[in-house]
């Protein structure tokens, strides 16, 4: 009889283990198997690929975040590492992010541009990351502070806006729950004013059923209505620096305007530095004071917004304004580059990264190690191949 009760207790245990396991699961912080590798316009999802059994980030960064003076990034390399081998998916970023400034960052999809965001905030499992080099913010190398230290920050004073709201949000949280997280952890608002400013922070950002939503789950909302939320979320606490991922994706044209008008109306109360990355060239038009423009992991041109509209020089840059559809062009047929973005394991990192889709220049206009040059006052071009530059058709 002794024997059964032990057996019978043994397997209790072992079932409410299994339940709790599988309970935690659905604690949502940053899911350790669901790093994402962009690979030109596929991702690579560890759960789908087996074979790729551990992936590691490994930085070396020099990104000095001073607020009461710009906020320099200088980012040297960050690599990827599938199983045993390391390819930089990053290289060589130097940027300056002012006060009161929006700097846009633009490029294709697997460019780098999120990669660069999430390093700042500290988003990596540091079990599957290595960092070297600086995260300067305040006279403080963020790299160096503990995960509370960092927390203290994180939220607080550096917001961020991510391109997912359903992977960002945690499923068994309520709306007002989330949002007021952030207010207790980084506030002195009591109950019922932090209650106000949740619902207040919802009403910003479009939505009219505040206090319906603030009661509700992320997944009972629509895509569009997540995404508002995780704005709402971000600017909580009116933090210094605002990294903002495709703050508008999944909004209608209305709601982008009243998004983008929000972000520069808070801009403009807190003085908060903004790094807006996106793929519309008509947000960047509108919103940017200065842009930087990302291909294959690197910076290839940095100008103010109009100097890069009017004046770009890079081939990459002069390819993607021409992709925008005009309504005044003699052809109905819209322009398209060449080629892909490479993948990390089929990218070239000697000589100029885009002169494959450029067969057409001759490769000694390319400098065998392209170098940022100040061609005009704070207007930098990568490489050498702009001089003599000329579109196919030309």
């Amino acid at each position: 009889m002794e024997t059964k009760k032990v057996i019978k207790k043994m397997i209790l245990i072992t079932i409410f283990s299994l339940i709790i396991i599988f309970l935690l699961q659905f604690i949502y912080l940053v899911p350790e198997n669901r790093y994402r590798i962009s690979d030109q316009t596929q991702e690579i999802i560890l759960e789908d690929y087996p074979e790729l059994k551990e992936v590691s980030f490994m930085y070396s960064t020099d990104l000095y975040i001073e607020y009461t003076e710009p906020i320099n990034l200088e980012l040297e390399k960050i690599n990827f590492r599938i199983n045993d081998d390391y390819y930089k998916a990053v290289d060589n970023v130097n940027l300056k992010l002012k006060k009161n400034e929006i700097l846009a960052i633009v490029g294709e999809s697997g460019c780098g541009k999120s990669t660069l965001a999430t390093s700042i905030m500290g988003l990596h499992n540091p079990l599957n990351t290595k960092l070297s080099g600086e995260i300067i913010y305040k006279d403080k190398n963020l790299l160096e502070l503990s995960e509370e230290e960092y927390n203290e920050i994180r939220g607080g004073e550096i917001g961020m806006i991510f391109q997912d709201p359903l992977s960002a949000l945690n499923p068994l949280m309520r709306i007002e729950a989330q949002i007021e997280e952030g207010l207790i952890y980084h506030t002195k608002l009591n109950q019922n004013e932090r209650k106000n400013r949740v619902y207040e922070l919802l009403q910003q950002v479009g939505i009219q059923n505040y206090k319906r939503i603030a009661r509700q789950f992320p997944h009972e909302l629509s895509g569009g209505m997540r995404q508002r939320v995780m704005i709402a979320l971000a600017l909580a606490c009116k933090p210094n620096v605002i990294i903002a991922d495709e703050p508008t994706t999944a909004l209608d044209v209305t709601i982008q305007a009243q998004i983008l008008d929000l972000l520069k109306s808070i801009q403009d109360e807190i003085h908060a530095g903004i790094i807006l990355i996106t793929h519309d060239l008509g947000v960047v038009a509108e919103m940017a004071d200065r842009v930087a423009v990302m291909y294959a992991g690197e910076i290839v041109e940095i100008a103010s917004v109009n100097e890069l509209f009017e004046n770009p020089k890079h081939p990459y840059t002069r390819s993607l304004l021409k992709s925008i559809p005009q309504i005044d062009t003699e052809t109905d047929e819209l322009y398209t580059i060449k080629g892909t973005v490479p993948s990390l394991k089929n990218l070239d990192r000697n000589g100029c990264r885009f002169s494959n889709r450029i067969p057409w220049i001759d490769k000694k206009e390319h400098e065998n190690n392209p170098q940022l040059h100040e061609i005009e006052k704070e207007h930098f071009v990568r490489c050498t191949c702009w001089k003599n530059f000329h579109f196919l058709e030309e």
